[in-house]
């Protein structure tokens, strides 16, 4: 909702995103003399991941803000909200991770809400496609930053991963707004106030606390969380932006959070090994 609302390019409205984020945690940072010990005491290893889960969060925001353009809310976050499948293939391709039958299930549920819920857009033709594309490469991101998370938060506060993190992304989106010519200066004030609000309400407040939880449940589980998103936004849309949900809306939405409630039922909780 606030990326339609704030009507800026993608790269720019994501960098922007970014950047208040940054600069919101940076006095947190400054003013603890935990974070500034644990930011110094960063090794090689764990700079390299924090670079990597950077870029993927910068490539996340940058497609599926993209989406938006080419398709409907309510298609974009579904598709976008994919990523519990692409953080499950990748744990149990490369990380050895069981992932129980029961929460395969759950995936598989809330897959088939998704296709239900986005259905109606789909069939209708058109450019949408381009934009389900790149929601679809949006989840393929978020998922390899998941991923990278897990196994960071369990060696890292929160505070001293995500930090690095989110200022990795900002000035990653930065150089591909500057390539791309899009300015972040001299924007209309509804574009700086829905993109500041992005970074307080969504990537700050909603975005950490998923970090948060990465050091104490599986990452597919955390990822799986997200996928009640479509509905709140499909309510979000009609409230705010006139957008109303259709029958196959209401339907989808109903077996997205029956399949959430399966994963989150059935899912192991992991005990990290530190906490903060």
């Amino acid at each position: 909702m606030f990326v339609r609302l704030a009507q800026g390019e993608a790269a720019t409205v994501a960098a922007l995103r970014l950047l208040f984020s940054t600069a919101v945690l940076l006095p947190w940072v400054l003013s603890s003399k935990r974070s500034l010990d644990g930011l110094r005491a960063l090794g090689p290893r764990q700079l390299g991941l924090l670079a990597l889960s950077g870029l993927f969060l910068a490539l996340h925001f940058l497609t599926w803000i993209a989406s938006l353009s080419l398709t409907n809310v309510t298609s974009s976050i579904v598709f976008v909200t994919t990523s519990p499948l692409f953080v499950a293939l990748y744990s149990a391709i490369f990380g050895g991770e069981r992932i129980a039958p029961p929460v395969w299930a759950g995936i598989a549920v809330t897959c088939a809400g998704g296709i239900i819920l986005a259905g109606g857009g789909i069939a209708s033709g058109g450019e949408s496609w381009k934009g389900d594309l790149l929601a679809v490469t949006g989840a393929a991101a978020v998922a390899g930053y998941f991923i990278l998370g897990s196994r960071l938060r369990r060696e890292l506060p929160l505070i001293v991963y995500i930090f690095p993190v989110y200022a990795t992304a900002a000035a990653a989106l930065c150089a591909v707004a500057a390539a791309l010519g899009n300015p972040l200066t001299g924007l209309d004030g509804r574009t700086y106030l829905y993109t500041f609000l992005m970074a307080v309400i969504c990537q700050v407040s909603g975005h950490s606390l998923l970090n948060w939880a990465l050091s104490r449940m599986q990452a597919t589980l955390v990822a799986t969380a997200t996928l009640g998103e479509p509905v709140g936004t499909a309510l979000l849309a009609w409230l705010v932006l006139r957008e109303a949900p259709g029958l196959l809306d209401v339907a989808g939405g109903a077996v997205i959070l029956g399949g959430v409630f399966i994963v989150l039922r059935n899912g192991p909780r992991v005990q990290p090994a530190l906490r903060g």
